[in-house]
């Protein structure tokens, strides 16, 4: 047997009597993985300083690969569905992998253009494979708790950064013996940042590959046992109906969820991407910042626990009091948090890193939620292919979120100069953006009936 057959989903449907809950483990093998795409603050000033060019140039290497994300999942879902998340999962890895390595040759080579092809396109798309592999097959084998499986796996992409970013300051620090973590003006050079991208490459390869052995779709006709699809029907905004891809994107539901996604993670996404040299600016004097490196890095790392916490409690809580409801606390208290935020949040270092704590919990939620929201409302049966379409939101975020806060940067001075008022503008501009994301919510209905499917499609057709 070749290897991309033993990769095909004829050959990883579960057995009887498989326990469903090592499932989960196998898609935080890939998620851990690819979430190392929110640690990039880590290394952004060492990349700024290495490449001689603006805040905004290197946040396009972000912004590109989360525009390949979306793209990447909007044209590959329907292929992830058709060839089961084995195959999506090893194909994901080897993007993955293969981006870091590009973008060694570019930072080696001082092309920035290499970076953004390799760590920006090539690794985007693996990103982009990897995040929707497994959701649409724990969707299948959770029906009874979709928020809660969705979270456990998507919880690690959250989380990725916790590990990624302390492991990335330590073999800086290894690979440059002048790098000094604890000191603000200190940068790695670019032989430390090509072996940076190296280590990481192969050590995510060998990891994903622990996913990809592991991941199993259901046997046609499964559920879990006890449950009763009957029940699903009795909950608001919830269908017992299958809508295909193609019908789901011709609705207004669809595209209302897509203004929501986006709004949600514009406001989370600019944090992110900021976090590190951001904790630094608001608490800077002429003195220099109270903020040293270590703590800044550390900082990314807290955000990581809100962002992963997040994406557990809040999909989980949305099992309870539905998908609806959790998005206007979502979207609602966020603006009410983004304004503290741009007003007060200078004040204290604790106040500061609980605020921006809970918007990171808010955005991490928003993306553990939204699978089961679509469940809700277009069905199981392409789910996975829906969800791939919607996270186009993430790629127009992608790139709205790191311009809004690197265009107001560049325009009030240079990186290690800056104070809190630089950040009122883009914060106050995400209050607004949140508040066109809670309308939206607010006017999403069912799903018309012409746009569901004649006939429920065939358990092999559904199996992701």
């Amino acid at each position: 047997m070749s290897l991309m057959t033993a990769l095909d989903r004829e050959h990883t449907v579960a057995p009887p009597g498989f326990n469903r809950w090592l499932i989960p483990p196998a898609a935080l093998a890939v998620h851990l993985c690819i979430g190392q795409v929110y640690a990039t603050s880590v290394y952004k000033n060492s990349f700024i300083a290495h490449f001689g060019v603006s805040q905004t140039a290197i946040g396009i290497i972000f912004s590109i690969a989360i525009v390949m994300l979306g793209l990447s999942a909007a044209f590959g879902g329907t292929w992830v569905e058709k060839n089961g998340p084995r195959k999506a999962m090893f194909v994901s890895a080897s993007f993955w992998t293969t981006g870091f390595l590009v973008g060694a040759l570019g930072i080696g080579t001082g092309q920035l253009w290499l970076v953004y092809l390799g760590y920006g396109v090539l690794g985007g798309i693996g990103l982009g494979i990897g995040y929707i592999s497994p959701v649409s097959t724990l969707i299948k084998w959770f029906p009874d708790r979709p928020g809660l499986a969705t979270g456990l796996a998507i919880m690690g992409f959250g989380g990725g950064a916790l590990i990624a970013s302390p492991a990335s300051r330590q073999l800086l620090s290894f690979y440059d013996a002048d790098y000094d973590p604890s000191v603000s003006t200190s940068v790695a050079d670019g032989h430390a940042l090509v072996l940076l991208f190296l280590t990481l490459g192969a050590g995510y390869f060998l990891i994903m590959m622990f996913g990809v052995a592991n991941i199993r779709v259901p046997a046609p006709g499964w559920r879990p046992e006890g449950w009763d699809p009957a029940t699903v029907a009795a909950k608001p905004l919830v269908t017992t109906a299958q809508v295909s891809a193609a019908n789901a994107i011709k609705t207004r539901s669809f595209w209302l969820l897509w203004v929501v996604l986006f709004c949600n993670v514009t406001a989370g996404i600019g944090i992110l991407e900021q976090a590190s040299p951001m904790i630094q600016d608001f608490f800077r004097t002429s003195s220099g910042s109270a903020v040293t490196v270590v703590a800044a890095g550390g900082f990314v790392g807290v955000l990581s626990l809100f962002n992963m916490a997040g994406r557990f409690a809040w999909s989980s809580t949305s099992d309870l009091i539905g998908r609806k409801p959790i998005y206007l606390l979502y979207l609602g208290v966020g603006m009410v948090t983004y304004l503290l935020l741009a007003t007060v949040g200078d004040s204290a270092i604790p106040l500061f890193v609980l605020l921006a704590g809970v918007i990171l919990s808010f955005y991490g939620g928003g993306f553990a939620t939204v699978p089961a929201y679509l469940r809700d409302l277009f069905g199981t049966y392409q789910v996975g292919a829906i969800h791939g379409r919607l996270l186009t939101a993430w790629s127009a975020a992608g790139i709205a979120g790191p311009l809004i806060v690197n265009g107001f940067l560049d325009n009030e001075g240079k990186p290690g100069t800056l104070t809190s008022s630089a950040y009122q503008p883009a914060l106050l501009t995400m209050v607004g953006v949140l508040a066109v994301g809670f309308v939206a919510n607010l006017l999403i209905r069912p799903v018309p009936v012409h746009h569901h499917e004649a006939t429920a499609p065939s358990e092999k057709e559904s199996v992701g």
